[in-house]
């Protein structure tokens, strides 16, 4: 059988489970507690296949795993595996009927963002598939470098903005009203969401490993990290919206710090507190 083939029954059943799982408890949040799980199985599908002897799928399927046990970690702190639903899909279900949330969390939660996992994991496929075209060398190892400092980029930037949170939690406990409301230092003071840009970059990465075993940058395989980026884009649109109802000072971060990628300021931000 063929591994893209094992992969795709895996994640239907992933689908299936998390669909399944929705319905019966009445949260949506099943697949972001398998987003950071499953491409970590995907990858080693396609490096057991390769009988664990090739270089270059052992590495991708380790730093697979480096950025899943990272990113478990961090929803895992967040109440991501204790019933803490993620607050956008309550303001999206609270804007819809029921029968039009159940169509939206079928079709868009779970079967396209399941679909998305497994697309951002076949740059291994590519790597499988010429695994006897090109050794691993100094390139992959140059992009295997930028992977890993990106993996580092981001837990700084979980770090803060969870240090942020915590601080901003005790001050309300203290009966005082937050200042500033939303983070706007360290990473946050470059990008308004410097997470997102070293978790998208990581992706992009991933795709060069595959194209570098193609040697080619022509790959089909170019769609995950694409439609990755596409629905960051629009999952940043939306919950900046909820962030501007709740913060209208926000308006001024957004004009002043760019959205992703990190930017110097274009205008003077507020005067933040120092964490």
């Amino acid at each position: 059988m063929s591994p893209l083939l094992v992969v795709v029954l895996i994640s239907a059943g992933v689908c299936a489970f998390t669909w399944i799982a929705s319905l019966l408890t009445g949260a949506t949040s099943w697949v972001d507690q398998m987003w950071s799980i499953a491409p970590i199985g995907y990858v080693w599908v396609f490096a057991g296949y390769a009988d664990f002897a090739n270089t270059r799928l052992d590495v991708m399927a380790s730093l697979v795993t480096l950025w899943g046990v990272r990113l478990t970690y961090n929803l895992a702190r967040k109440g991501g595996y204790t019933g803490v639903e993620y607050y956008r899909w309550a303001v999206l279900r609270d804007s819809m009927g029921r029968a039009q949330f159940q169509l939206f969390n079928f079709f868009f939660i779970v079967i396209y963002q399941n679909a998305i996992l497994v697309l951002i994991t076949l740059p291994a496929f590519i790597a499988y598939r010429d695994r006897a075209a090109t050794p691993f060398g100094a390139l992959d190892v140059l992009v295997v470098a930028l992977f890993l400092a990106c993996t580092l980029g981001e837990t700084i930037a979980d770090q803060q903005q969870w240090n942020f949170q915590r601080w901003k939690h005790d001050e309300v406990a203290s009966g005082h009203t937050p200042s500033p409301q939303f983070l706007q230092s360290g990473l946050f003071r470059l990008s308004r969401h410097p997470n997102y840009f070293f978790e998208l970059a990581q992706w992009w990465l991933f795709f060069l490993l595959g194209a570098l075993a193609a040697d080619s940058l022509f790959q089909w395989s170019v769609l995950g990290a694409f439609l990755l980026s596409v629905l960051f884009v629009g999952s940043t649109n939306f919950t900046e919206k909820i962030t501007l109802s709740r913060y209208p000072e926000y308006a001024h971060y957004q004009r002043s710090t760019s959205a992703i990628v990190p930017w110097f300021s274009r205008t003077r931000a507020y005067d933040v507190q120092a964490l």
